[in-house]
């Protein structure tokens, strides 16, 4: 048991079967490969957000129909890699509580034991939903009860009008299988006549899923037309990019957001908060995430442009981007002045 170092070790020593998914920005599969690199700070997490990474564990034995689910935040260093000292913390506790025996139903001290961990926290309501959606699908399971009645209201046979009986759960269920062909026309019929009490969590499903080509199509036309309106529905058109994120490294969808940053009757910070909150793949190019440092830098404070630079600095993939945009010598002075500003107070402290 001493030797036991890392969470992937102690998983595979019970004889555990595991998945790992990301909780913090979007609900994604972690490769166990690279979460074990990640847990030997061989390589960054991933999908950090604010500082942490939070992630759930699932795993299971002989009966993965009732898997359990840990959900974990470990703090981050200002490379993105995983603080070692809360991993051993957190791994400690664990041994103390079960040893090895992961499956076991706790006595009620051990039981104080695992609920006193401080690296424990609890998903949204939304993120709970989509990973109970994608864990049932993944492992092959049986959706839940709310999915058959969210299918049968986007064939429009209910009415567009009754969605009082579309809960988040259903929604989440058919995200997660959006790219079965019966699922993915039925929403294509849908997506013009669905309410925005209905599209604005359907979009959020979407999200954490690579969507269909046909689908992925008709979502950036209606965006584009939604840019042509003398007067946008600035949160239409974030949701709209919502719904497509997944697959933001997709030419079309990249084009789509740099006629997005691009539009001079953009201003919306939200909208420009969803980009590179959710859509961050479409600003690994370094033209692509200067013409986005150079929208933001003319809309926003000082503070706020900080805010979105410290966060886009934390993703690896966008990392290596952002630093060859501080050397550039085709930005602009303000944008030159808003960086040199962040380098200063960062010094200063």
């Amino acid at each position: 048991m001493n030797q036991i170092s890392t969470i992937s070790e102690l998983l595979k020593l019970s004889g555990s079967s595991y998945r790992l998914y990301d909780m913090g920005r979007k609900v994604t599969k972690i490769a166990k490969q690279d979460f074990e690199k990640v847990e030997q700070a061989m390589q960054p997490y991933p999908y950090p957000i604010q500082g942490h990474a939070c992630f759930a564990i699932v795993f299971w034995q002989q009966n993965p129909a009732t898997p359990y689910i840990w959900f974990v935040k470990f703090p981050l260093d200002e490379r993105g890699l995983l603080n070692q000292a809360a991993r051993n913390h957190y791994l400690a506790i664990i041994l103390e509580a079960l040893g090895s025996d992961l499956t076991q139903d706790p006595t009620k001290k051990q039981e104080e034991l695992l609920q006193a961990n401080p690296y424990n926290f609890t998903p949204t309501q939304y993120k709970l939903a989509t990973l109970n959606a994608v864990v049932k699908r993944d492992l092959k399971q049986k959706s839940s009860e709310y999915y058959e009645h969210c299918q049968l209201y986007f064939t429009g046979k209910l009415g567009w009008e009754t969605w009082q009986g579309v809960g988040v759960q259903g929604l989440c269920d058919f995200g997660a299988r959006v790219d079965t062909e019966e699922n993915s026309q039925a929403l294509a019929h849908a997506l013009p006549h669905i309410p925005s009490t209905v599209f604005t969590p359907l979009c959020s499903a979407l999200e954490n899923q690579v969507l269909p080509i046909a689908l992925i199509t008709q979502i950036i036309d209606m965006a584009k037309n939604e840019l042509k309106n003398e007067t946008i529905s600035f949160e239409h058109l974030a949701n709209l990019l919502r719904a497509i994120s997944a697959s933001a490294e997709n030419p079309i969808v990249k084009a789509l957001i740099i006629e997005i940053i691009s539009a001079k009757q953009v201003t919306d910070l939200n909208l420009l908060l969803t980009i590179s909150g959710r859509a961050w793949l479409a600003l690994v190019d370094i033209d692509t995430l200067t013409l986005f440092l150079e929208k933001l830098v003319n809309i926003v404070e000082q503070d706020v442009f900080m805010a979105v630079f410290q966060d886009l600095i934390a993703l690896p993939t966008v990392r290596p981007s952002l630093l060859q945009c501080i050397r550039s010598p085709q930005r602009s002075n303000k944008l030159a002045n808003a960086i040199g500003q962040i380098f200063a107070q960062v010094k200063s402290n």
